[in-house]
């Protein structure tokens, strides 16, 4: 079968047993020695991730090592612990030590006593011959010729060395990747979860993957090897995020709907109330039951924290300005209704959630609103329906909000600062501004105002205790921004929709453009220091030289050209150091870079060539094959078709398919197509899953397992018009 698990890594490992090693080693290993007996007094000071301060933010020597009060001694301190861990993966260690070696290397500490001396000139001996040490060969996977168009296209010493974890929003596959952009670790997700995407994917303490999938919408947990070994659908729509919590229990998002009636009942104007009715957020804390389900022990909802001054006659009724703790019902209704076309029922959309263990606080990310929430998790459910008990004392009430004062009555326009945002979260101890709170400012504005870039902003919250300070009659502070990214001019990166942030140890910052499919990191200054394009276009492969196609989705802009969202997208991606646990159960031996992986289209179109597959199924628009090999592979049960067409022009790719499967006992089909008696796999919509190369084109479509009886497949135009049909008995 067209297994892309099985493709083995295109590229070698460099053993640590080659020829002239063994003189390189003893000399490495000497430098240890010596560098142990020079810095044994510290050997037993707790070692940080990181160094620095939110205070430090643009100063250079933030990043240096808080091991000891004797820079020196901490950097080669750092080094030596890399490079003796308890770790059996080389790479690991390898990308400790470099990164330990990379920090020494731009701080450069003064040194003026002998030891200093002596250990400077050992440090520098051990970075020296570091790949040699480890058995590690950099340079075989550097970046290789020609135009780079996808993939890893910088990487600076001011880079922060780690894994990059992402998965495309229209495939079905997540990579990690290493600082060279090779693949670590790949979960191959067609067969786990068939007809599935994966928009998002988090990697967990224990090396599993937590993931959310689309059709059905639920959170699925699979293991290294893609096993499913926990699977959960909420009662209503799971919307964008979740996060494991330290309890071990997942939190996660929750879209529900209040009926036009239920909103109205509320204090809600009806004027501009959807005829369906409005959505409305709510959270779930679930405790897993293996394999399938869990227990709800604790939940939250926006729709028990109401205001309105529209009705007295209802509920909630108050003046808005007085109760920013509350939420204004009736805030973007309005602009709602005027702009149906556009979530004519998204009240609240929001996209984000984050878990403060040590308040105990969850914060969200209403998009719509424009605004960041921060509630209190020490709650009981019951106090979390109310407006008083836990840490803070108010129950489920907002402890603070942030970015449009105008939502809570407290300011107008020119008072707004956030614009559609996303990824809003408390930055993690023991990073640089720790504790405060970093987000993606997408620049987008739904009533209408927008900015017309994109910025990542850091702020610093009033925390006092459980609450937040606040003054009479005023809007949350702070005014404005401790720290901010944006592109110079700032017109040269927005990114209206999706997108995400992570700060790094070493002071950088993350930053995913989803729109364009690009990861990179920033220095505190703001400079480029690591980037890379995801090598996809839809399911399809990407080579050096090959440019990501366009969807049909675009967003308007002042400057001229509109932005165009790309086939490449990603929602999020996630950092991880080399020292996190969940690496450690996972096999990082480096593999072949994204972009040279065959894909399944390349192998078909081979396949079909050099006729593999006999004769096809039919001859029309695209030839037909089925691919039906399981005897060959152990995999008796999955069947594709394969349509090829050579010549074929790029246009003509760019059409969408259908096919519909006709059971041989309709209720083998899914309960919602049985009314219908037949199945309908519609997909490749402009082209993402149609692969153009070498004059030929080739698609790909899995059929479900149940016996088949016929099927009929063609393609239409985006206008609709009829390109090719053809119905196939296949009388299974």
């Amino acid at each position: 079968m067209l297994n892309l698990a099985a493709i083995p890594p295109c590229l070698p490992h460099a053993h640590s047993g080659r020829s002239g090693m063994k003189p390189v080693a003893l000399c490495a290993a000497a430098a240890i020695a010596a560098i142990a007996l020079l810095i044994a007094p510290a050997w037993r000071t707790p070692a940080h991730a990181d160094g620095g301060s939110s205070s430090a933010r643009n100063d250079p020597s933030a990043s240096a090592p808080q091991d000891s009060d004797n820079p020196v001694h901490a950097y080669a301190l750092r080094i030596l612990r890399a490079l003796t861990a308890h770790d059996s993966n080389n790479w690991v260690r390898y990308w400790q030590a470099r990164a330990a070696c990379d920090a020494a290397a731009a701080h450069n500490a003064p040194a003026s006593a002998p030891l200093d001396l002596a250990l400077l000139a050992l440090t520098a001996n051990i970075c020296a011959r570091l790949e040699a040490h480890l058995g590690v060969n950099p340079a075989a996977y550097s970046p290789r010729g020609k135009e780079r168009t996808v993939g890893l296209l910088l990487s600076e010493p001011a880079a922060a060395m780690g894994y990059t974890l992402f998965a495309v929003r229209v495939g079905r596959n997540v990579y990690l990747i290493d600082p060279l952009g090779r693949i670590a670790h790949a979960w191959h997700l067609e067969d786990t979860l068939p007809g599935r995407t994966i928009p998002h994917a988090k990697l967990l303490d224990n090396g599993n993957l937590l993931a959310r999938t689309n059709t059905p919408r639920a959170l699925v947990e699979v293991d290294p090897r893609g096993n499913i070994v926990w699977q959960y659908k909420p009662p209503d729509r799971n919307h964008h995020d979740f996060l494991k919590m330290p309890n071990g229990n997942v939190m996660l998002l929750v879209r529900g709907i209040k009926t036009r009636e239920e909103a109205i009942a509320a204090g809600a104007n009806p004027q501009f109330v959807h005829e369906n009715g409005i959505k409305c957020d709510y959270l779930l804390e679930v405790r897993p039951t293996s394999p399938i389900g869990g227990e709800i022990v604790w939940q939250w909802s926006a729709w028990d924290h109401l205001v309105q001054d529209f009705d007295p006659t209802k509920p909630n009724y108050g003046v808005v300005a007085e109760h920013p703790e509350l939420i204004d019902i009736n805030f973007l209704m309005k602009s709602i209704s005027e702009r149906r076309a556009f979530f004519p029922d998204e009240w609240l959309h929001t996209n984000t959630i984050d878990y403060n263990p040590e308040l105990d606080q969850i914060m969200l990310s209403p998009r719509n609103f424009s605004e960041l929430w921060i509630i209190d998790h020490s709650t009981t459910t019951q106090e979390a329906r109310g407006h008083s008990g836990g840490n803070g004392g108010m129950g489920g009430d907002l402890l603070y909000r942030w970015g449009n004062p105008r939502a809570y009555g407290r300011g107008d326009a020119s008072d707004q600062r956030l614009f559609m945002q996303h990824q809003t979260h408390w930055i993690p101890p023991g990073l640089p501004g720790a504790g405060n709170i970093l987000l993606f400012n997408n620049g987008l504005e739904f009533p209408g105002y927008e900015r017309y870039y994109s910025s990542v902003d850091e702020i610093v919250p009033p925390a006092d205790g459980y609450r937040y300070r606040r003054e009479a009659d005023a809007a949350y502070p702070p005014r404005a921004p401790e720290w901010t990214y944006a592109a110079q001019p700032p017109a040269d990166f927005y990114a209206p929709r999706g997108s995400g942030t992570q700060r790094l140890p070493n002071g950088n910052t993350l930053v995913v453009n989803e729109l364009s499919g690009t990861i990179f990191q920033v220095t505190p200054t703001g400079r480029t220091a690591w980037k890379y394009v995801v090598p996809l276009d839809g399911r399809v492969h990407l080579r050096q030289g090959e440019r990501v196609g366009r969807t049909s989705v675009t967003y308007p802009t002042p400057y001229g050209d509109p932005v165009h969202l790309l086939n490449n997208m990603v929602y999020r991606a996630y950092w991880y150091p080399p020292d996190y646990p969940g690496l450690q159960a996972l096999d990082l031996t480096p593999g072949a870079f994204v972009e040279d992986l065959p894909d399944i289209y390349d192998i078909a179109h081979a396949a079909a060539l050099a006729g593999d597959f006999g004769d096809p199924l039919a001859r029309s628009g695209f030839d037909i094959y089925l691919d039906k090999n399981g005897d060959k592979d152990g995999d008796e049960d999955k069947r594709r078709l394969i349509y090829i067409k050579r010549p074929c022009a790029d246009e003509e790719a760019r059409h969408k398919f259908f096919l519909h499967i006709i059971a041989a006992d309709a209720r083998a089909l899914p309960a919602h197509r049985q009314e219908h008696g037949f199945d309908s796999l519609d997909f490749n919509f402009n082209g993402n899953e149609v692969k153009v190369s070498g004059g030929g084109c080739a698609a790909v479509r899995d059929l479900p397992g149940y016996p088949i009886e016929r099927i009929r497949t063609g393609q239409f135009t985006d206008e609709g018009k009829q390109v090719w049909r053809v119905e196939v008995e296949l009388g299974e």
